[in-house]
This record gives C-alpha cells, sequence and structure tokens, in this order.
C-alpha cells in the first residue's frame, strides 16, 4: 500500500512538475489610457494584443493588468499588460509570476528600445535595463536581471531635448507602414519562445 502511494505521488509530482514548466507569462509593457495607445513606448502592448486578436482570444481586466490566455503545443501562454504603468510594472509582473506559479526562465518582457532601428529585434536571457523605466521597476521588484526580455527598437530620431516627446509620440506614416509585418514577426517570437526554446529563439530571430 505504501509503495502504491509513493508511486502515485511521484507520478502527481512529475506531472506538477511538468504542467509548471509548460505555462509561459508573457508581458508586454506599456501606459494604460487611450492618448497612449498608439504611442512607441506602448509597442509592448500593441505585440500581445496584435497576438490576441490574430488567435481570436480576449483580454479579461484582472488584478494589476489585463491578461489573455493562449495555448499552443501543450503550452499555456499567459498574456499581460500590466494597468499599474510603466514606472510600476514590476508590482504586476511579480503578481502573475507567483499566482501562477510561472518559474523565472519563463517570463518574457516586451519593451522599447531607444538603442536600436525601427522594428529591430533582440532577445537577451537577461542584462541591464538600459535605462528603461520599466525594466527598472521590474529589477527592483523581482530583485534579479536574469529573465528574457524582447527589445523593440522605435529608434532615436528626436532632436535634443525630446526624448520624451518622442517616445511617447504616435508612429509616422513610414513606420504605421511597416508595422504589421514586424508584429507578425513579434507574435512568432513568443510562440518559439515557449515551444522552441529561448536559444533556439534568439537564433532564429536576433537581428530581424
Amino acid at each position: 500500500m505504501i509503495k502504491w502511494l509513493n508511486k502515485l505521488f511521484s507520478r502527481t509530482k512529475t506531472a506538477d512538475n511538468t504542467d509548471y514548466m509548460k505555462k509561459f507569462l508573457i508581458v508586454g509593457l506599456g501606459n494604460i489610457g487611450a492618448e497612449y495607445v498608439n504611442t512607441r513606448h506602448n509597442i509592448g502592448f500593441k505585440i500581445v494584443d496584435f497576438l490576441a486578436k490574430k488567435e481570436g482570444i480576449p483580454f479579461e481586466t484582472v488584478k494589476l493588468g489585463a491578461l489573455a490566455e493562449y495555448k499552443l503545443k501543450g503550452r499555456t501562454f499567459l498574456l499581460l499588460k500590466p494597468n499599474t504603468y510603466m514606472n510600476l510594472s514590476g508590482k504586476s509582473v511579480k503578481y502573475w509570476m507567483d499566482k501562477e506559479n510561472i518559474p523565472l526562465e519563463n517570463i518574457m518582457i516586451i519593451t522599447d528600445d531607444l538603442n536600436l532601428s525601427f522594428g529591430t529585434i533582440r532577445i537577451r536571457k537577461k542584462g541591464s535595463d538600459g535605462g528603461h523605466n520599466g525594466l527598472k521597476n521590474i529589477h527592483a521588484i523581482l530583485n534579479t536581471t536574469d529573465y528574457t526580455r524582447f527589445r523593440f527598437g522605435i529608434s532615436d530620431e528626436f532632436k535634443k531635448g525630446k526624448q520624451v516627446d518622442y517616445v511617447l509620440g504616435e508612429w509616422d506614416e513610414e513606420e504605421k507602414t511597416k508595422l504589421p509585418e514586424r508584429l507578425e514577426l513579434a507574435s512568432e517570437i513568443i510562440k518559439s519562445f515557449g515551444t522552441a526554446g529561448l536559444e533556439n529563439t534568439m537564433t532564429a530571430f536576433n537581428g530581424k
């Protein structure tokens, strides 16, 4: 009887661990409010919105954000848009990471990046915040930089002293034309992260 119980416990534990490793938290950073919807700083929101719309998945208002659940090849992707505003993003990330029991290696944070030309992709397993206030707060709350960040280039085509206006400004006409193709690519990156793994995803998509 004891042997049977031990065997059953072992199987349950393995199944739980497997489920634990197949759940991913994909966080698109941005600011809430209609005035921010089409701004460069909200590319994180735009990317997860694009994937959810493409797959016909609704976002639901939840504690500290909006959440959509997407399933693919046995994986569960939780698409999160924090409602804490950019500078306090870490609070939402930590809450949902703990609530859903998602390991650090299964978290991807999507941000804009001034240091990359428009639409350029850079995926890294860890690194600095690069001056990004959302990442700064996430680093402070999680007390680590060891999580995947997906940076989407917005370029730095602004005059001296106009950085804030540029980042919080809307896409120009040329960028709007090119965005759909880049959003499609971004959605494939998210899927690859969960199904093919980080290393394969970096190899396949970095620099594209």
